[in-house]
């Protein structure tokens, strides 16, 4: 099994189970920071769930539809999530003021106070499970989820703290009020979230030191002249490269594309399932003259 795959399917499974502890003990207990929890975890399991179906759908090969693979699958999940995220902040404001303008009694806080320690335990821990397989394999949709586990903590956590100042002093309305904060803090993740989508969607050229590395690789390569009109993007957890590749006017064909097939093979053995695309021109002085033009130095040559 696809490791991404696999660790979506964690995912749904522990989002499942803290759904259903967090609703029967926000039920129980009548607590509106819980039962806000709770609907973190619902959302939670929204997301591991299209996170899952993505990552399947992202890891299928390239065919005539798809001549550039499925990878913004993985980008379009992220998005979906984000979503999800601020539906659930909006949800959870909405019962907040309406428990500081009606306060309701919460009845055995100390159970509740438990559970959300156990589910943030949980949360946790799979959490960091998901961030260490996204980060591994650059998978946007296990990251989406990572981040909405983590959001999940944080509940837990403000959730647990207001039930335990209930029991200890009575303070009911301290309940809605950790769960603006919880609200505040989920809002912020959604933006984070719909910001790292976007910027691949809309095919944001690759980050400043990708740039650099991948230009340092064409140009410490010996034989060749220069190269210009990179051009990079993001597809899911693949890089899309494409660039001009400038050698001397007199080198023979067969040897400018072993040149070319070097440098590709540097550069996806550098970021795994990178796609690049060299197309060789001439020095003649048209081509040198284009704005842009990297050269290589005497030095280097």
């Amino acid at each position: 099994m696809d490791r991404r795959v696999k660790a979506a399917s964690v995912s749904v499974v522990s989002n499942t189970t803290v759904l259903a502890m967090k609703l029967a003990t926000g039920i129980l207990t009548g607590s509106v920071s819980i039962m806000s929890a709770a609907i973190d975890s619902l959302n939670d399991l929204s997301a591991s769930t299209i996170a899952l179906f993505s990552v399947r759908a992202a890891s299928a090969p390239a065919d005539r539809e798809h001549p550039y693979g499925h990878g913004k699958f993985e980008n379009i999940s992220g998005a979906a999530q984000a979503l999800l995220i601020f539906v659930a902040a909006v949800y959870i404001i909405n019962e907040s003021v309406k428990k500081i303008i009606t306060p309701a009694p919460i009845v055995t806080p100390g159970l509740g106070a438990a559970v959300m320690a156990a589910t943030a335990v949980i949360d946790f821990y799979v959490s960091r499970y998901l961030l260490r397989v996204a980060l591994e394999t650059d998978s946007a949709a296990l990251r989406a989820d990572a981040y909405h586990l983590t959001t999940d903590v944080w509940t837990s956590l403000g959730a647990m703290g207001a039930l335990i100042v209930v029991y200890l002093t009575g303070f009911r309305l301290i309940d809605p009020i950790v769960a603006l904060v919880i609200a505040g803090a989920v809002v912020r993740v959604a933006y984070r979230l719909t910001r790292d989508a976007a910027v691949v969607l809309v095919d944001v050229r690759l980050p400043d030191e990708e740039m650099a590395l991948i230009s340092d690789t064409i140009m410490r390569t010996p034989g060749i002249v220069g190269y210009h009109r990179l051009r990079t993007r993001k597809s899911g957890p693949h890089r899309e490269v494409d660039y001009h590749l400038i050698v001397p006017a007199s080198m023979p064909v067969d040897e400018a594309h072993a040149i070319a097939q070097d440098i590709e093979d540097r550069i996806s053995g550098r970021y795994p399932g990178a796609h690049v695309i060299t197309h060789v021109e001439p020095d003649t002085e048209e081509v040198m003259s284009e704005p842009g033009t990297e050269v290589r130095g005497e030095e280097a040559a």
